[in-house]
């Protein structure tokens, strides 16, 4: 359960007070999302986030096994 907060630890650098205005994390929603980066809100990039929390939730359940995996081999 620590890959998501890891996650948004490492994609809002600089700007964990607002996490919506991070680039990167507005880059990650435009390439999941199709919505451009520089028109997204605090309101839309929340819209996206709970439309698609069961999928993204997925995908960093997957990263932190892949992690743990490398972590093992290494």
């Amino acid at each position: 359960m620590l890959a998501p907060l890891r996650f948004l630890w490492n994609a809002t650098r600089g700007h964990r007070l607002r996490p919506w205005r991070s680039p990167y994390l507005r880059w990650r929603v435009e390439t999941y999302s199709g919505e451009r980066a520089d028109q997204q809100t605090l309101k839309s990039i929340l819209a996206f986030l709970w439309a698609s929390r069961w999928e993204l939730l997925s995908f960093l359940a997957w990263t932190g096994r892949l992690e743990r995996e490398v972590r093992k081999r290494s």
